[in-house]
């Protein structure tokens, strides 16, 4: 069974997951940041590949991406760093990346690298859902990659349908249609979203992302879904802290 549906299968609430770009702070620390954020206990990582371009993203994920860049971060080496990750990680890490750096890799290479190194899934956020229907399912399920898709209080109550019933892993429930970035709470109107979204009973589970960076925007997140994804709030800390074990545990103490 893929991790990602042991991970949901063993923990219905509260699971914490977490984004870092690959290559930031360090063209190195890819790795480490992955262990250290295990050994603290996050449940599931979101590893993002960087891009000049980064639609989906705020400012901070966004000069995250550009250091990255800079730093000399590619895929290749990104595959090549996560070679034996497997040795002693055995929570789901899932890719973050667009379709763009993807394309020029090859998908079926993608995929064929994600499963050398172990990677449960993939969540391309400017991948369309009917193209992928049409042209990368078949080959992601050939290869077990967990093709997440993501949505938002703009989705339509069908198309969410939809994507439940034509994906496995977990759907990513966007806070709002606005880019990645920290907030202070949820208002009402986001809470609804949520709720609705809960009460449709859909068969895979649901994780927030966007916005989570404290106590209570996690337990918001967490009423309504089986958690949270936090992004731009730990690579702030990371970025601030330059060590992964420093940045995870003051990410730890904002959410208690």
């Amino acid at each position: 069974m893929n991790r990602i549906n042991q991970l949901f299968n063993s923990n219905k609430k509260d699971i914490l997951s977490i984004y870092f770009c690959a290559g930031d702070p360090t063209l190195d620390g890819t790795a480490n940041v992955i262990r250290t954020l295990e050994k603290h206990g996050v449940s599931m990582i979101e590893v993002g590949i960087p891009f000049s371009d980064p639609m989906a993203d705020g400012i901070v994920i966004q000069n995250a991406a550009t250091q990255a860049l800079r730093n000399g971060m590619s895929l290749k080496i990104l595959f090549e760093q996560l070679r034996n990750i497997r040795q002693d990680v055995n929570i789901p890490l899932v890719f973050m990346g667009y379709l763009n750096p993807i394309m020029q890799f090859g998908f079926e290479n993608f995929c064929h690298q994600c499963v050398e190194c172990g990677i449960d899934g993939v969540i391309i956020p400017d991948l369309p859902f009917r193209d992928y229907q049409d042209h990368y399912r078949i080959i992601a399920e050939r290869y077990g990659i967990k093709v997440i898709m993501l949505i938002t209080p703009e989705t339509s109550e069908e198309r969410v349908r939809e994507i439940d019933a034509h994906t496995d892993g977990f759907i990513y429930m966007v806070s709002s249609a606005a880019t990645t970035g920290a907030q202070q709470d949820f208002n009402e109107q986001k809470r609804a979203y949520f709720k609705k979204i809960e009460d449709m009973n859909l068969r895979n589970p649901l994780m927030v992302g966007f916005g989570i960076s404290n106590k209570a925007t996690f337990q918001a997140a967490c009423e309504h879904a089986s958690g949270a994804i936090i992004g731009s709030r730990f690579v702030t800390l990371l970025e601030e802290e330059k060590d992964p074990e420093k940045a995870i545990l003051k990410l730890k103490e904002a959410l208690r």
